[in-house]
């Protein structure tokens, strides 16, 4: 629903998608310069190497990921964030069952 300026979602109204083995994708909401997304992987999972251009917050809901960029590993668990600049190689992998919301600026037409 969009009125005025704000935009609402209902969680149970946004379709869920599976790119990958042990990944779920749901888009929650988004606009031309915001998107945010939540992921759920399973223990085991592990993305591909990738960039794009654009600006991702990460915040671990639950469980516990292993993230790499630059030659450098975070082991981020429930309550960590980092912010990964547009056109950084990165990657992670689901050391346990995960959640985790992703914010995009600006939004990722692949996902729309």
């Amino acid at each position: 629903m969009n009125a005025s300026g704000i935009t609402y979602t209902a969680t149970d109204a946004t379709p869920k998608t599976s790119p990958e083995p042990g990944l779920v994708r749901q888009v929650l909401a988004w606009n031309p310069q915001l998107m945010m997304v939540r992921h759920t992987f399973t223990k085991g999972w592990k993305g591909a190497r990738h960039s794009h251009p654009h600006h991702q917050m990460v915040y671990i809901v639950r469980g516990h990921i292993l993230f790499e960029a630059q030659g450098n590993k975070w082991d981020l668990r429930a309550g960590d964030c980092l912010v990964v600049d547009g056109g950084v190689d990165h990657e992670a992998a689901a050391l346990e069952d995960c959640e985790v919301l992703d914010v995009f600026t600006p939004y990722r037409e692949d996902y729309a």
